[in-house]
């Protein structure tokens, strides 16, 4: 939030760096249950720091780069590889259809 509201303080360039790295890993961790915990730690954080950098690179070669447009990118990906589990028990309770 204080990225995305401009707000200065001496903490906001920390708790971004916090944000851009953990949202990511934490949604991938979610998806990856079929790992062990510290595989799918590590996994989750190598793929986190990939996302980011593609992010920056895409933002950049479009020449559409703000630090913005950067967290907020981040944030709609993590909120969408976080609701996938989901989705998919409910899209599998309800697809699962009984043959008699």
């Amino acid at each position: 939030m204080l990225a995305l509201a401009d707000i200065a303080s001496p903490v906001r360039a920390p708790f971004t760096f916090f944000f851009l790295l953990m949202a990511p890993a934490t949604a991938l961790a979610a998806v990856l249950l079929n790992l062990d915990p510290l595989s799918r730690a590590v996994v989750a954080t190598g793929t986190a720091v990939a996302m980011d950098l593609l992010v920056a690179q895409g933002m950049l070669a479009l020449h559409m780069w703000s630090i913005r447009g950067g967290v907020a990118v981040v944030a709609a990906v993590s909120a969408v590889l976080f609701l996938l589990p989901l989705a998919g028990r409910a899209y599998g309770r309800s697809g699962r259809r009984r043959t008699p």
